[in-house]
């Protein structure tokens, strides 16, 4: 997939040292921060005003500092299906992953860490995907969502747990199979098995991997 350039983003982040760092990350990549607030009602109006191509907002905001940021996310996106968003959150909070995948059909969305940040290039790749219709999850969240993982990913075996956390990832057949050191015929079989034991409709293969995804989850 080739990397998106020249997005305008609206960024809100209540850390002021936190939102100037990430507003000259991104124009060192060839992206413009039409806005960047503190605020999830700064959030709301600056994308009412600014129609951007992709929202950065955290989760923990003014003046409550709970999910003021994952709300507002929530909301937009159901005021504008498809907007691309990416959530960052200081800690592992998969309620609100779910509640964010859960807007819409899970598409261009994304949930990371903080501290992914500090992986500048593997941030601004997150970015890229989100823009490009990808669903991308925190690897440590992913973790998370395992061990607490209920049926009916219990159908599936450890080697499909494994390549289906990948999947949520974001990560293409390539890549988890390099990852996995197993060939792409064996990553795309494991994938039509997870596919088939959760009884997902027929559509086209990107979509069902969506819906195995929100599957995973939601689980």
């Amino acid at each position: 997939m080739s990397a998106a350039s020249g997005l305008r983003v609206v960024l809100a982040e209540d850390s002021v040292l936190l939102r100037e760092g990430l507003i000259g990350l991104l124009a060192r990549f060839g992206h413009r921060v039409v806005a960047a607030v503190p605020d999830a009602e700064g959030l709301r109006e600056a994308v009412e005003t600014h129609g951007p191509d992709v929202v950065v907002t955290d989760v923990r905001m003014p003046p409550g500092f709970k999910d003021e940021g994952l709300r507002a996310a929530v909301e937009l996106r159901r005021r504008h299906p498809g907007l691309p968003i990416l959530v960052l959150s200081q800690y592992v909070e998969t309620r609100y992953a779910t509640d964010l995948i859960d807007a819409g059909d899970g598409t261009s969305l994304g949930y990371l860490l903080k501290d992914r940040i500090g992986q500048v290039e593997e941030f601004v790749d997150a970015m890229n995907r989100v823009v490009a219709g990808g669903t991308v999850v925190d690897p440590e969240v992913v973790r998370q969502m395992l061990r607490r993982r209920r049926s009916p990913l219990e159908a599936l075996t450890a080697r499909e747990r494994e390549v289906l956390a990948l999947v949520a990832e974001g990560r293409s057949n390539a890549a988890i199979a390099a990852r996995l050191v197993v060939t792409d015929a064996s990553v795309a079989k494991h994938i039509r098995n997870i596919l088939y034991k959760l009884d997902l409709p027929q559509s086209d293969d990107d979509h069902r991997r969506v819906l195995a995804v929100l599957t995973f989850l939601r689980a």
